[in-house]
């Protein structure tokens, strides 16, 4: 494509750069090819949208502290059913999604785990590694007698 080609482009999808390179305007899955470094960034953005979902629960559990006794109870009684637990495996998820990748963020922040291999493994680590983790620690909250269907 050249640079009158660029400026010609109706789409949007094109920009030609100050050095005269003519590059899309933005990466997009049309332009890359699909990558788990591309899984890993998508996972850790959708974790924070989650995490405000946490963040709504943690303040209905504070709420129903102030509002007493049996506010609590019924707020236990949700926590325990099926959907209630979903809600904390999911949660649990999340919480491990954001200590995995953001140790690898600030691995790599250090310098460390940019070449193509060892960002694949960090990225794998990342990405499967909360799933592994949330079930071992669910399944020893099971094991254990502290949660019960």
């Amino acid at each position: 494509m050249s640079s009158n080609d660029a400026r010609d482009d109706q789409t949007g999808r094109f920009v030609t750069q100050p050095n005269g390179r003519i590059r899309p305007l933005s990466p997009h899955l049309q332009t890359w090819r699909w990558h788990i470094t591309m899984a890993a960034s998508i996972l850790f953005r959708a974790t924070i949208g989650a995490a405000s979902f946490g963040a709504l629960f943690a303040i209905g559990w504070l709420a129903a502290l102030a509002f007493g006794p049996e506010a609590y109870a019924d707020l236990l009684a949700f926590a325990g059913s099926p959907l209630g637990l979903l809600i904390g495996f999911g949660l649990t998820w999340v919480l491990f999604s954001f200590l995995l990748n953001g140790g690898r963020h600030l691995f790599n922040d250090t310098g460390e785990g940019l070449t193509i291999k060892s960002a694949d493994a960090l990225s794998h680590v990342a990405v499967w590694g909360p799933i592994v983790l949330s079930v071992l620690f669910w399944a020893a909250l099971f094991a254990s007698g502290r949660v019960s269907l």
